[in-house]
């Protein structure tokens, strides 16, 4: 149904409508293709949004960042946290994203985009993550997690200077959540390198079997 380039890559994402559910995938940089999101299977997503704004002392008027808009469901879950004087930031690097969260594809997530507390950001996140952004939440799902899958400039979102950068964005208080794929015992270590209290929680993409996603949650101490 799509194809968009992947900036600064070979690559490219490729939209995919099937009988019941949507699928992206990436292709192309001398890889075969590999599906990175189904609209059936965003039990990770969704708890990427939540987990993070449930812990919160005032959900009703926070300030949130979610970098990477993929299917949407992460932003839809932030905005059935929080409360109505809320203003959640969503960024996403890939411009056709954007455009098929307003079409079609919206459909799956109950159409996030047009929640009037949602602002979105064409762009890379790593540019809304300046000092005293003042951010409650900032929750980045750019990639398959610290060992990245689509640009090689994603590792910087999970270096040590990245996790130093993203922290100083956030309100006293604040909470760090990270999306992966997997665990990865090394990227706990590096946050709490950073000074960070780090909770790492597993849980299933879809229903309660099956493969299971990881999330970090990290707050100052």
């Amino acid at each position: 149904m799509g194809e968009a380039p992947v900036p600064g890559t070979g690559q490219s994402l490729m939209l995919y409508r099937g009988k019941d559910d949507f699928s992206i995938k990436i292709t192309g940089g001398g890889r075969s293709s590999v599906e990175l999101m189904n609209s059936r299977k965003h039990g990770s997503e969704d708890a990427l949004g939540k987990l993070p704004c449930q812990r919160l002392k005032q959900p009703e008027s926070a300030r949130v960042l979610v970098g990477g808009l993929g299917m949407g469901f992460t932003l839809a879950a932030v905005l059935a946290t929080v409360g109505p004087g809320a203003v959640v930031t969503v960024a996403e690097l890939i411009p056709e994203v954007v455009e098929w969260n307003r079409g079609l594809l919206g459909e799956c997530s109950g159409h996030p985009l047009k929640d009037k507390r949602t602002r979105v950001f064409v762009g890379d996140v790593d540019d809304l993550l300046v000092p005293d952004a003042a951010f409650d939440v900032i929750a980045l799902d750019v990639d398959n997690g610290p060992e990245g899958l689509t640009t090689r400039e994603n590792d910087q979102i999970y270096s040590l200077s990245g996790i130093l950068k993203a922290a100083a964005a956030l309100n006293p208080g604040g909470i760090l959540a990270y999306w992966s794929a997997g665990p990865d015992r090394r990227f706990r270590q590096r946050l709490e390198q950073c000074g960070l209290n780090a909770e790492e929680i597993s849980v299933y993409a879809h229903g309660h079997k099956g493969a299971r996603h990881t999330i970090w949650l990290a707050r100052t101490r």
